[in-house]
């Protein structure tokens, strides 16, 4: 029994690499919509009592879930051994309470959409802002991986003279981690509210790091309004151009080229979402994190 990984629209390279780095096989999945805008999903490679990997790019959900619920659907239809999904960012996580009387708590909703649908699930940095692991509210396994360890060995790499800045104080532990594996300096900007609309920032001992260059790492580059807010702050400060470096390129409305024009030296993602800034490649952090998920496939993490 072998494994077949099947791409869904914009996942194409992603599943090729990684089928590749396992010497796995890349079956053929097509997806069509038809003019009235329903879905047609046809697997042109037979899956029968094959472990099947669906490869797919859930950075616009709206248009890719019903294919890879479809997909899923059909692989266990056609026979497959078990079906998993590898989604790099997974959709959905950041409504994650009822803020206000009568809203749908969709990363609950959507996680029984897949709990339903697939048989296992490998992501990478979800938001888990208010939740502590993915258990609590999928129900296969699933493992969260995190993209800290790639980012920081292509820092060190890539910007040997880098400072590591956090935008606030939630992004402490992310930055801290980031930056140990690139055994380079961190810092965290410094907010002091004087009333509700003055609040002062500053960049701490910013005297000593005129040598350096500031990189800005976050999971999720989505309006790039945080980065852009950073960078004038390190501006102020007479900092050098900052290379700004996110896991997950959203990049909604004209966050890319706001961030472009905001004076970044450099704009540089993973790919888990593909983009034309994609530099940094997690498909050896998911190999490995499936080997381990499909080893035990006991419990969530």
């Amino acid at each position: 029994m072998g494994f077949i990984y099947y791409a869904l629209p914009g996942a194409e390279t992603l599943a090729k690499d990684l089928a590749h780095r396992v010497q796995a096989k890349v079956g053929s999945l097509e997806v069509h919509q038809f003019p009235d805008g329903e879905i047609y999903v046809r697997a042109h490679t037979p899956c029968r009592d094959q472990r099947v990997v669906l490869v797919a790019d859930l950075a616009r959900p709206d248009r890719s879930a019903l294919p890879l619920l479809f997909a899923a659907d059909l692989m266990h239809d056609l026979g497959a051994e078990d079906v998993g999904l590898v989604a790099p960012y997974l959709a959905y996580m950041r409504q994650d309470k009822r803020f206000h009387e009568g809203e749908a708590i969709t990363s609950a909703s959507f996680a029984k959409l897949v709990n339903n649908a697939l048989d296992w699930m490998i992501t990478v940095d979800p938001h888990l802002h208010r939740r502590k692991s993915l258990s609590e509210i999928y129900s296969i396994p699933a493992s969260a991986l995190h993209a800290a360890p790639v980012i920081g060995d292509w820092i060190a790499h890539n910007v040997p003279d880098a400072l590591l800045v956090g935008p606030d104080g939630e992004s402490e532990q992310w930055v801290k981690a980031v930056a140990e594996v690139a055994d380079m300096p961190f810092i965290v900007l410094t907010k002091v509210r004087h009333g509700d609309r003055d609040v002062e920032v500053s960049v701490p001992h910013a005297d000593r790091w005129h040598d350096r260059t500031p990189v800005l790492v976050d999971d999720i580059i989505s309006t790039a309004r945080t980065m852009i807010e950073t960078i004038s702050h390190l501006k102020n400060a007479g900092m050098k151009p900052p290379v700004c470096i996110g896991v997950h390129a959203i990049f909604a409305g004209d966050g890319y080229e706001a961030l472009k024009n905001s004076g970044a030296s450099r704009i540089i993602t993973c790919n888990a979402v593909p983009h034309s800034t994609n530099a940094i490649d997690l498909t050896g952090l998911i190999a490995s994190g499936m080997q381990a998920l499909l080893s035990t496939k006991q419990g969530v993490s």
